[in-house]
């Protein structure tokens, strides 16, 4: 045997044997990416947002070091002296202890005499999670008749905490769960599925391995949101690729007797389509660097990041398995060379759109159009922060019960920060803005704080301010502060928890109206460097806006109808738009790079014939794959990913078992071999 030979003999032990490496180093990071993530709503604001800007400068003006938790009991009757002091005392024991502040306010009443409230303050540098349980465990047995509730910017950012701690488990069993049993359906086999779905744990574990790094060395900032499309992104992803590899493999075995060799042919005929889709949707999600939004903006490399570790694994890993598996990989139905394979369903499909692909591709579009008219219905100018949550919450009802007795701005102020003398005009200004129930200059020893040239005013708003009532509040006050004549040098900020869910609220729309061209124009790209055309990429690209538009369509009746949804945050409709348009043009890119190399063959009528044969299975399964697993976010209680999930599952179906299937097929054979133009194929 001469040493070529051995090299290649050796070669998939070796590079299975550096997997296990880089899993066993990397792997137990991805159980360890929530305790590196950073869930402050404030810190993904840009710089230049006013509310940031506030929150930069406030440490001059009061303690930052802790935030509040409201404490809010309430009564059907009057509540007695001994109603108030059992709250008080119930958590008067947690003060200055760790994580908890020394300044609790007292007791006070509400003006019908129903209702107490106390604010806690809790450390803004602990485990707000941890802290909330331990004061609501305090408050677990009220006085008899009295109900109970912890609410405030500390307790929602423990219940968020809290919705968010099932990525790193339930999350990740649901999504190994699906994709395992629907590669057992395709495969009929045992063996497999489970090599398939290695390869994408060994994607997640050095995906995991790189976010991590980056993150703790300050490269990189994590959100939750973002480590659970990471693990939903690997896993499809990585499953995808793993599926045209084989299903290429697999025919090929069908006429190869040598299972190396149908292995490196398919490897070889796999490799450019494959690379092309990552690059597609890599080049996609970095186009969330461009987002003024902290969130968005590291979104982007993390799924930069999970892209690439799935081509890796799905490249090295899995053929290298294969190669040391053989044809038993696929036992016990182990295809064996008998000169040919069949695909009957999508045989009969083929036919069915080659007979009269003018119907085809006109009813196809009938049915898309019709359902991407509702496209307008679907809101998304934002929620309240309250209706984040799915299910009943304790922060949320908190803040119902809060505000049917006290100004629901009450316990977290709206700050305004104003150049030293203008204060006073400030208070003036602020309190004939309707919304505003009171605003008072921020004093120690009877006179103003000041700070750098600046004066507090704390401004209480009537609705609760977590809502958009409150948010709509703010923008009067924005715009009345910089009207005043006497402000008008005074520089006035407006800042503050309500704020801060305003100014996320714009520059997601903001993102949302830039982020967008530009995603089309990469993709667009992309597509004509890989096709040497330009009318099939802006054919392709067409199609799959136009099935993002029905998922949209269809996603506003659902949400406004049986769902009952409130509503979504702009960047709900941004990143099903990324995540739809990127990975609904892999599957086209599967498609029509097959289309093209049979066309070359067999003219492009036969060659689509053929591509459309060949490829439909395992892009049917792939679409099933990806729309399962992204469909698994909805283990998560959150609107946000809810919805996100159902966008992109929807979608990715329609793309698949619609447009690829039925109406990119037909438009092709339709245009005939002008479709590649300017390029000249038969």
């Amino acid at each position: 045997m001469t040493s070529r030979r051995i090299i290649r003999s050796l070669l998939p032990a070796v590079v299975l044997l550096v997997w296990l490496g880089i899993a066993g180093a990397t792997g137990p990071l991805a159980g360890a990416l929530a305790g590196v993530t950073t869930n402050d709503a404030s810190a993904f604001l840009p710089a230049s947002a006013e509310s940031t800007r506030v929150s930069d400068e406030l440490p001059g003006f009061t303690d930052t070091d802790f935030f509040p938790a409201i404490v809010v009991a309430e009564k059907d009757s009057p509540m007695t002296a001994g109603d108030r002091a059992a709250v008080a005392d119930a958590v008067a024991p947690l003060r200055g202890t760790t994580g908890f502040g020394p300044d609790f306010s007292p007791p006070l009443p509400s003006q019908d005499g129903r209702a107490v409230t106390l604010i806690v303050p809790v450390s803004t540098d602990g485990k707000p999670k941890e802290e909330i349980a331990e004061l609501r465990d305090r408050l677990a047995e009220p006085p008899t008749g009295v109900r109970v509730a912890v609410t405030g910017p500390a307790a929602q950012a423990a219940d968020l905490s809290a919705a968010f701690a099932g990525i790193d488990g339930v999350l990740l069993l649901v999504a190994a769960a699906v994709v395992l049993l629907i590669l057992i359906a395709v495969y009929r086999s045992p063996i497999l599925p489970i090599v398939v779905l290695l390869s994408a744990v060994f994607a997640l574990a050095l995906a995991s391995g790189a976010v991590y790094g980056l993150t703790v060395s300050g490269a990189l900032e994590l959100n939750a949101q973002s480590q659970g499309i990471l693990f939903i992104l690997v896993f499809g992803a990585a499953t995808d690729y793993a599926l045209l590899l084989v299903a290429r493999y697999r025919e090929n075995l069908a006429e190869e007797p040598d299972a190396r060799t149908a292995l490196v042919a398919a490897w070889r005929a796999t490799i450019a389509p494959i690379t092309a889709s990552a690059a597609t949707v890599t080049l996609g999600v970095l186009c969330l660097l461009f987002s003024d939004l902290n969130s968005n903006r590291s979104l982007g490399p993390v799924a930069a990041i999970g892209i690439v570790a799935s081509l890796l694994a799905s490249t090295t890993f899995l053929p290298a398995a294969l190669a040391v598996i053989g044809r038993s990989a696929f036992w016990p139905r182990r295809p064996e060379a008998t000169g040919g394979s069949a695909h009957r369903i999508w045989e009969r499909v083929a036919a069915f759109v080659a007979r009269r692909p003018r119907r085809v591709w006109a009813g196809t579009l009938i049915v898309l159009v019709a359902g991407a008219a509702f496209a307008p219905m679907f809101r998304a100018d934002g929620v309240s922060t309250d209706d984040f949550f799915l299910g009943e919450v304790e922060s949320v009802a908190g803040a119902q019960m809060h505000a049917r007795h006290f100004d629901g701005g009450s316990g977290t102020p709206t700050w305004i920060l104003v150049r030293t003398g203008a204060a006073t005009d400030a208070v003036d200004a602020a309190r004939s803005v309707p919304g505003v129930a009171d605003a008072v200059v921020l004093t120690a020893e009877g006179a103003p704080v000041t700070h750098d040239g600046r004066e507090a005013v704390q401004a209480t708003l009537a609705d609760e301010p977590n809502s958009l009532a409150a948010q709509d509040t703010v923008v009067r006050l924005r715009a009345a502060l910089a009207d005043a004549p006497p402000l008008a040098d005074a520089d006035p900020l407006v800042g503050g928890d309500t704020a801060v869910d305003l100014d996320t609220r714009t520059t997601a729309e903001r993102d949302r109206n830039v982020i967008i061209p530009l995603v089309l124009a990469v993709v667009l790209l992309v597509l004509i460097v890989l096709l040497r055309s330009l009318l099939a990429p802006v054919l392709l690209l067409a199609t799959t806006v136009l099935s993002f538009g029905t998922a949209l369509g269809v996603a506003a009746l659902v949400f406004n109808g049986p769902f009952g949804f409130p509503g979504a945050d702009p960047v709900v409709p941004l990143f099903a738009f990324v995540f739809l348009v990127a990975l609904g043009i892999d599957y086209n890119i599967f498609l029509m790079t097959r289309a093209r190399e049979e066309s070359l063959r067999a003219g492009t009528r036969e060659g689509m014939i053929r591509a459309l044969t060949g490829t439909g299975g395992v892009i049917s399964a792939a679409g099933l794959v990806l729309a399962a697993t992204f469909g698994a976010l909805g283990v998560i209680p959150l609107l946000f990913l809810a919805q996100v999930a159902f966008l992109v599952a929807f979608g990715v179906l329609v793309d698949t078992l619609i447009v690829r299937s039925l109406l990119v097929p037909a438009l092709t054979l339709d245009i005939g071999r002008r479709v590649w133009w300017p390029s000249r194929l038969p």
